[in-house]
């Protein structure tokens, strides 16, 4: 049974930076895609950041060029580094995996929570 489990969510101030970590476990199918997804109080769901499994990746405009994502193939690993963290990236984050070549399916984590403090 595949298994989505996400780490290193916290309380931070303002400015600082967080890693998140995100491990996708039982399978052995490829995983195409795995990305970070956030909801705040009161809003949808939304995509911060994805990454293939080539590498190619895809930011939220609100998040470019202070968050990172990257992957780790071999341990089916995703993280997303966080700089410069604003309050309203205050939210659950939640991980997911694309998995599969013909029939791919989509398998989401918990979610960590993420609070920036003003």
């Amino acid at each position: 049974q595949v298994q989505v489990v996400e780490s290193g969510g916290g309380l931070v101030q303002a400015g600082g930076s967080l890693r998140l970590s995100c491990t996708a476990s039982g399978t052995t199918s490829r995983i195409k895609t795995m990305g970070w997804y956030r909801q705040a109080p009161g809003k949808q769901r939304e995509l911060v950041a994805s990454v293939t499994s080539d590498s190619i990746t895809n930011y939220a405009d609100s998040v470019k060029g202070r968050f990172t994502i990257s992957r780790d193939n071999a341990k089916n690993t995703v993280y997303l580094l966080m700089n410069s963290l604003k309050p309203e990236d205050t939210a659950i984050y939640y991980c997911n995996a694309v998995i599969g070549t013909f029939v791919p399916k989509v398998y989401w984590g918990q979610g960590t929570q993420v609070t920036v403090s003003s």
